[in-house]
């Protein structure tokens, strides 16, 4: 199998590198800065859907941002590294390490192990999708500015001041609340649910991992149940968002579809369902075969051009040599056909007529005759 160049490699490594680093500092500037201007979204007065208690900070969740993250970012990268590892070993066991690919180049000197290449490579695109979910979800939080259930409890707004005469009078501004700034403004990011979506990409990524890498026998019951497992703690994740009026419904299933699209991304069209490059060796096949020199299949004569060649060229001769020539070759095949084997018996006439040519042709017993428009046979 050609191999990369190490100049080539080399370029193609620093600038996933750069891509990755980029991709996290937009994160980090999401997430604990003030570039991004958040929307400030009105309401109406003494809306039920803002009315809800304030459940707490964010650590006292019964899924707390801390577990949140632990689990994802941890449980992800201890299942690939042990289902790699797993594989590997069964290749090498079952003699079908030769048949995979062994090494890729990745300078003048430097091979890899495909157990480390791949697992690289897995963790390292899982990574850049965690990042990429956050950067979504913050932004659509931050274009959005969507109000949580428990807002008007932490905003704290003066109705009397506000002239909140009727239930229908819709306020904005930032001057309306009295509560925390800091609480105020994360109650404004809610949509979608960055929890839904984390949760969702985590469990989405790894189930499509097992079903796509495991292939040992016995386990049609296991990975079902894994897998559903994983998408079944993500659901709850969700559920448990709402319940706490932390999450309105929408913001939720949001956060979902953005977890799960991201997922499918990567895993189908980056990482190709998580299969490796092709084997070596149908590589060297597919090259030897593209070497290998083309088959010419013997051409197979007809008798009329089989008798044509047999026959010579008088001198004097060479006017009208393509009328003669098919009148011979038509002689010759006639008498292949008949069985004739002396074609020095054939006796070839030519009569011309005023409107038309007429050809006879005789042959032990038989004569041949034909116009332009007419071929008949006179035994």
């Amino acid at each position: 199998m050609p191999l990369l160049p190490a100049a080539l490699t080399s370029s193609m490594l620093y600038f996933q590198m750069v891509i990755m680093a980029g991709t996290v500092m937009l994160a980090y500037y999401f997430e604990y800065t003030d570039t991004f201007t958040v929307n400030v979204q009105g309401f109406f007065c003494h809306d039920s859907a803002y009315r809800k208690p304030y459940p707490g900070p964010e650590d006292s969740s019964a899924v707390p941002p801390v577990l949140l993250y632990s689990l994802a970012a941890g449980v992800p990268v201890l299942v690939i590294i042990v289902g790699e590892t797993a594989v590997f070993c069964l290749q090498l066991a079952t003699r079908d390490f030769e048949n995979q690919e062994k090494t890729i180049l990745t300078g003048d000197c430097c091979y890899i192990n495909p157990l480390v290449r791949r697992t690289v490579r897995f963790l390292g695109i899982y990574t850049f999708g965690l990042f990429a979910t956050d950067i979504f979800v913050n932004a659509g939080q931050v274009v959005t500015g969507n109000l949580a259930p428990h807002f008007l409890a932490l905003c704290k707004p003066n109705y009397t001041a506000l002239g909140c005469q009727q239930y229908t009078q819709f306020i904005s501004g930032e001057e309306a609340c009295t509560g925390n700034p800091d609480l105020i403004m994360r109650a404004r990011k809610t949509f979608p649910s960055k929890e839904a979506a984390l949760s969702v990409y985590a469990a989405m990524y790894l189930t499509m991992y097992i079903t796509n890498t495991i292939k040992a026998k016995g386990t049609r019951l296991a990975k079902p149940v894994l897998c559903l497992g994983l998408m079944c703690l993500a659901f709850l994740t969700g559920l448990n968002r709402v319940a706490e009026y932390r999450n309105h419904w929408s913001d939720v299933i949001a956060g979902f579809l953005v977890g799960i699209s991201i997922a499918v991304f990567l895993v189908v069209c980056v990482v190709n369902n998580f299969k490796g490059r092709q084997a070596e060796n149908e590589h060297i096949y597919m090259d030897n075969l593209a070497q290998m020199p083309m088959i010419s299949i013997p051409r197979v004569e007809s008798p009329l051009e089989k008798v044509c060649q047999n026959q010579p060229i008088e001198n004097g001769q060479e006017e009208n040599s393509q009328e003669r020539s098919f009148k011979d070759c038509l002689a010759r095949l006639f008498s292949w056909i008949m069985g004739i084997s002396h074609c020095e018996h054939l006796q070839l006439r030519t009569t011309s007529l005023p409107s038309q040519k007429s050809h006879d042709i005789e042959a032990d017993g038989f004569s041949l005759h034909w116009t332009s428009s007419l071929f008949t046979i006179h035994s």
